[in-house]
């Protein structure tokens, strides 16, 4: 025991996450369009394999909600059998980025374009899996989702085989929703658990008439990619979709890892090492031709609360998984698939973040309008391009606000105007200052002093002396100009 101080802990923790685990590597495959043993095989590999590793000590991974939507748009693009070059290949450039001690700069990415990706991706979650909900198709678009929706409650009211379903669906939701008020002893069960075993009851009780899980068997899904899958590399759609993968899947990682170590007095996390973890766990999915893992907050803080010490936690989990996947895959069968998507539905829901946007709102407007973007271009366009519009719209936002710029006018009515301009001045405040400066009367001589400026762009340079020139070709006195006073060498250097 003295080698495994806190084997106990750590047995009880695995137990815990498995079981939260199971419906949503179950959920998530099936909401992805994949067989659904291919979800519990990423949840294997997540803890077999990358619960080994060095970076988030109590973190747990495997097929995340969040990449729902990518993953269903690839696999409806590309096809099931290319969906493990897509993986591999964005594992493969998680190992590197990890090597390449990339993985700490995900920090920088700003904290509204995450949770307006997030926000986003739980609109499109919970849009597309009502329709599943409800045994319905649901449209392309996540905008055709959303907008669709009035017709799709009108058709279920219409069909009593829907409404049992969109029945079995809501009920799974309330049950989760409820379970938080259950007593403590009840709620060691997960409430997403119990939520699936009552449905997967009444549906058999009753025998309604719902869609229930398609089982293929652990061995019968595994699917390396071929040399046709392969040879999709050629399409360079196909490039942006393994790069989406790659950085969405690191940033809600990376993003757990610091969420995951505000719970816990652990070591902290590594995070080039959590990257390369996930890297090699993800290139293992893409050899199987399983689903893309991410590090999951929900089975993270499953962990910490069930009072996790180690990793022999997610390791065990991991092993648990698979004695099911292989000894009870007819117990896959029995689930209904408006269960699943209740789950989902709840998952997505608790992705946007609601109080976050108002707090936001009131302490920064433009953090909030980017979150706010992120998340409509995400259901409008993709998940990619939103999240590139995003990130687009924080750079902006950035340099907008670093070019702050002063300018300070004092004419004594006699002799020279003098014109202070102080701050950072760039391309992005040019028509402000050359607005200030051409107002200034043509036939008086004019000091213009740079001296308190701690930045002068080639554009803003250029800008001020051709507008010197024009206001000296009148035939007043040249303009007097002090430059901005350089730093010295040594502040340089450091």
């Amino acid at each position: 025991m003295t080698k495994f101080p806190y084997l106990k802990q750590d047995f009880l923790a695995s137990i815990v996450v498995f079981l939260v685990a199971v419906p949503l590597c179950v959920g998530v495959a099936v909401a992805s369009g994949v067989p659904a043993e291919l979800g519990l095989i990423t949840g294997i590999v997540g803890g077999l394999v990358t619960g080994l590793m060095r970076g988030s000590s109590l973190q747990v991974s495997g097929p995340a909600a969040g990449l729902t939507v990518l993953v269903f748009e690839a696999v409806s693009q590309f096809g099931v059998a290319t969906l493990g070059v897509i993986v591999l290949l964005a594992g493969l450039l998680q190992l590197a980025m990890g090597f390449l001690g990339i993985g700490r700069w995900f920090r920088a990415i700003s904290v509204s374009v995450v949770e307006g990706m997030l926000c986003g991706i739980g609109l499109v979650i919970i849009a597309g899996q009502i329709y599943a909900a409800a045994g319905l198709k649901a449209p392309e678009s996540g905008l055709g989702k959303i907008a669709g929706l009035p017709g799709m409650f009108a058709d279920t009211l219409g069909s009593t085989k829907a409404l049992t379903s969109l029945a079995i669906g809501a009920g799974t939701i309330a049950v989760i929703v409820l379970w938080k008020k259950t007593p403590k002893a009840v709620q060691t069960v997960p409430g997403a658990l119990a939520a699936v075993v009552l449905a997967t009851v009444a549906t058999l009780a009753f025998s309604l008439p719902v869609a229930t899980v398609q089982v293929e068997g652990l061995l019968g899904v595994i699917q390396p990619p071929g040399a046709e899958a392969f040879g999709e590399l050629a399409n360079p759609a196909i490039w942006g979709t393994i790069i989406a993968f790659a950085l969405i899947a690191s940033a809600e990682s990376l993003f757990s890892a610091a969420a995951v170590d505000r719970l816990h007095n652990g070591p902290r996390t590594e995070y080039n090492k959590e990257m390369i973890a996930q890297g090699a766990g993800n290139t293992l999915c893409g050899l199987l031709g399983a689903l893309p893992m991410t590090a999951v907050i929900v089975r993270s803080s499953a962990n910490v609360n069930a009072g996790a010490k180690t990793k022999a936690s997610r390791v065990l989990h991991g092993v648990w998984l698979l004695l099911f996947a292989a000894a009870m895959p007819w117990a896959l069968a029995l689930i209904p698939i408006p269960a699943l998507a209740g789950i989902l539905v709840h998952a997505g829901w608790k992705l946007i973040p609601f109080g976050q946007i108002a707090a936001l709102w009131r302490a920064h407007k433009g953090e909030a309008l980017i979150l706010v973007v992120t998340a409509v271009s995400i259901v409008a366009v993709n998940m990619f391009e939103g999240v590139l519009i995003g990130l687009a719209l924080s750079v902006v936002k950035t340099a907008w606000e670093a070019s702050h710029v002063k300018m300070e006018i004092i004419d004594k009515g006699a002799g020279p105007i003098q014109a202070y301009l102080s701050g950072n001045a760039t391309f992005l405040r040019l028509p402000k200052i050359l607005d200030s400066l051409e107002s200034l009367p043509q036939d008086r001589p004019v000091e213009l002093d740079l001296s308190g400026l701690h930045h002068l762009d080639h554009a803003c340079r250029t800008a001020l002396e051709n507008w010197a020139a024009r206001h000296s070709a009148t035939g007043t006195e040249p303009v007097k100009v002090t430059e901005p006073e350089e730093a010295p060498a040594e502040k340089v250097t450091a």
